[in-house]
């Protein structure tokens, strides 16, 4: 019975090495001790070249570039208002919808501004009527100015012949060829031909003062008439300001029109933000990195809001002052508590037409890290590797 019992007892080795994980004997220890062996060398010779190709990128390209991460998309948007007042007829455009200068964006009522219009038409052509009857009275008096001075020419010859008679009916009289009366008629004719011509001359003068009377009210007509047709242009104005158009080619946003809303001139109602081709750049850079930073160097632009669609550009202007001096509040250094600060300027840069038309992502506002290039307007950013690898060609013989 014993003897039975103990025939299992040889089992128990094979049970133990089942449970051993295969290679972990002590056949696997020298594999792993030379796998670190390559392994270590491998890892030092990795890092030793991603250092000398940094150290090449650096000196080839990296310490030529001055970065800033406090940059931002701006563009010229232009904030609508009315110039008239009145209530909003028609909204003719839908948020965010692309538009081409001079489209309708807002209508307001214009009934009130077309009666006016027509008012001061009205008006324009009762003052052209008063500027032409002027015009023609001045010709009538010229005529009768004409039939006065003629009047004179008769009168001065009747003046001429009865002065003659009157002469002759003296001498016939001291004579005694004619009598008294003949010659006392004679005289009387002289007189009153005298008589006609200073009538006559005064009815000249009287019409030349009228004619000087009629050229003013002439003037007076033509200068109402100039302000009925300034006040016809400025009815027509406050028509054409009951539409409101796009200025340029845009894209409408932040409308606060509504239909059937009275408005007042200065309300904000609609928006309209430049295309994407017009949008540029301002990175406020460092008073310390400004030094070789010139007009027409290449800029990097990487956006925040998608890094691998970067864009080009390039160095537009430098702002005249820092941003401190522009702000609300300026600072001001001479107090007794002063702590130097290192100022930033911004700097204006535009966005390569070409590559912002195709870039979605761009608006407005959006922040952006911008790299400029102050190697020159003509360098070219080559990447780490090409930049290493151009660094170690010059290098090598």
């Amino acid at each position: 019975m014993n003897a039975v019992a103990e025939k299992p007892a040889p089992a128990a080795p094979a049970a133990q090495s089942a449970r051993v994980p295969p290679g972990a004997g002590p056949a696997a220890a020298p594999t792993r001790r030379a796998r670190r062996r390559w392994l270590r060398p491998l890892a030092a010779l990795v890092v030793l070249a991603g250092v000398a190709v940094t150290g090449a990128w650096w000196l080839e390209e990296g310490r030529w570039i001055e970065s800033t991460d406090n940059a931002y998309v701006q563009g010229d948007i232009a904030v609508l208002s009315p110039r008239v007042e009145g209530q909003v007829q028609a909204i003719a455009v839908a948020d965010n919808q692309p538009v081409r200068a001079g489209d309708t964006l807002i209508q307001l009522d214009p009934a009130d501004y077309q009666a006016r219009l027509d008012q001061a038409r009205a008006s324009a052509q009762e003052a052209d009527a008063a500027v032409e009857t002027a015009t023609r009275q001045i010709a009538q008096q010229r005529a009768t100015i004409e039939a006065a001075e003629a009047a004179i020419v008769q009168a001065q010859a009747e003046q001429t012949r009865t002065g003659a008679d009157a002469n002759r009916a003296a001498t016939l009289a001291a004579s005694g060829w004619t009598s008294k009366q003949a010659n006392d008629l004679a005289i009387a004719e002289s007189r009153k031909a005298a008589a006609a011509l200073t009538s006559s001359v005064a009815q000249k003068v009287a019409a030349e003062q009228q004619l000087a009377v009629l050229q003013a009210q002439a003037v007076q007509a033509t200068a109402r008439a100039a302000n009925a047709r300034a006040a016809v242009t400025l009815a027509e104005n406050a028509l054409a300001y009951t539409t409101i158009k796009a200025p340029f080619d845009g894209v409408v946003g932040n409308r606060a029109a509504e239909l059937g809303q009275r408005v007042a001139p200065g309300a904000q109602v609609i928006a309209v933000a430049p295309l994407r081709e017009r949008l540029y750049v301002v990175a406020n850079f460092k008073e310390t990195q400004l030094r070789h930073m010139r007009r027409g160097m290449k800029v990097r632009l990487i956006p925040d809001i998608d890094p691998g669609a970067a864009v080009d550009g390039h160095v537009d202007s430098m702002a005249p002052a820092t941003g401190a001096l522009f702000s609300l509040l300026p600072p001001e250094n001479a107090t007794g508590n002063f702590t130097k600060v290192v100022q930033r300027v911004p700097v204006k840069i535009v966005i390569d037409p070409a590559q912002a038309g195709s870039a979605d992502w761009l608006r407005a506002g959006l922040s952006v890290t911008a790299e400029v290039d102050t190697r020159g307007p003509d360098a070219e950013r080559q990447g780490m590797v090409g930049a290493a690898s151009a660094r170690f060609a010059r290098l090598l013989p």
